[in-house]
């Protein structure tokens, strides 16, 4: 039973991407991790093994895609699960980067494909993204409709309707989840309950039901009360308010001066264009809010000790 301290404390999100790698990267909740995937993928997992548990130190410095999770499900399936706390509008291009690379790094340059296991990307966001009428959306690389100037009947009653089984790509948009308000029928249901923090009474039915669930809230209970996993929480939450700050404020200068090529594109085009004296005004503004130097660096092109002087 969760004593009256650990409920006096509101409990840390799982929506963290710090929280959630912390609970689901130790090896003592593989189980539920295990249970977790299995109602995602909706396959029988039978062994699971977690490649990268480990918290980066400068976790609270970095850019925050970096706390992803991979696991390796009966060494066949490589997963790649990751929480975005806030939209940074680059998932498409994230997740592409996070197949191929993943794909990519499995075999040396003498072994052959045929070595290659499938690769698995899992967003969980905490936000509306993509354009669909679904809080679970499954892509894969799927073949066009055939151009019937390049039909040929080759006597096909069923056509192959992709191009590979070897990578695949999971969406879980948590707002959408919410607000469908689904019932507690189904494993995904319950865990998406859990990470947008159902009330104490729908809880405790989910708790009686999946006992993994169970356990993982009472985890993340325990967590809570920890100082120092609060601080860390905290550190990481105010790293992503930065970072995202820093390139909300960059992009409106670069579409300010007329780019519409997209944000990142904004940025890097924005700067391109902007004379120096509006980059060393960027600069300032951003040491006024405290963000970190080498942000500051990579989003303006100026030096350490150019940034350092206009802080004087």
């Amino acid at each position: 039973m969760i004593n009256e301290q650990e409920t006096s404390i509101k409990k840390l999100p799982l929506t963290s991407d710090y929280v959630f790698k912390r609970i689901f990267g130790q090896e003592e909740n593989k189980e539920a991790l295990k249970d977790f995937l299995e109602s995602i993928l909706k396959i029988n997992i039978e062994k699971i093994e977690i490649n990268n548990p480990e918290i980066p130190k400068d976790f609270y410095d970095s850019k925050y895609g970096m706390l992803d999770l991979k696991v390796t499900l009966d060494n066949q399936i490589i997963v790649n699960v990751e929480m975005q706390v806030q939209n940074q509008h680059n998932i498409e291009q994230r997740s592409t980067y996070y197949m191929s690379s993943t794909y990519s790094q499995q075999i040396g340059e003498s072994e052959p494909y045929t070595n290659c296991k499938k690769v698995i990307v899992i967003n969980i966001l905490n936000f509306n993204y993509y354009k669909r009428n679904s809080y679970h959306s499954i892509a894969r690389m799927k073949f066009e409709k055939n151009n019937q100037e390049e039909y040929v009947d080759m006597g096909y009653e069923n056509e192959d309707k992709y191009a590979t089984d070897y990578i695949e790509m999971h969406i879980i948009e948590l707002q959408k989840f919410k607000k469908k308000n689904p019932k507690i029928d189904t494993r995904l249901e319950q865990w998406l309950w859990l990470f947008v923090g159902g009330e104490e009474e729908k809880m405790k039915k989910i708790s009686k039901k999946n006992r993994e669930i169970e356990k993982i809230n009472k985890k993340l209970a325990s967590m809570s009360l920890s100082r120092e996993e609060r601080n860390n929480y905290e550190f990481r939450k105010k790293a992503i308010l930065d970072e995202v700050s820093a390139i909300d404020y960059a992009t409106k200068k670069g579409l300010a001066q007329g780019i519409e090529q997209g944000i990142e594109q904004g940025i890097e085009q924005g700067f391109e264009k902007g004379s120096r004296s509006e980059k060393e005004k960027i600069a300032k503004e951003m040491l006024k809010k405290n963000m970190d130097i080498k942000l500051i660096m990579e989003l303006t092109n100026l030096t350490k000790e150019e940034i350092e002087e206009l802080r004087k």
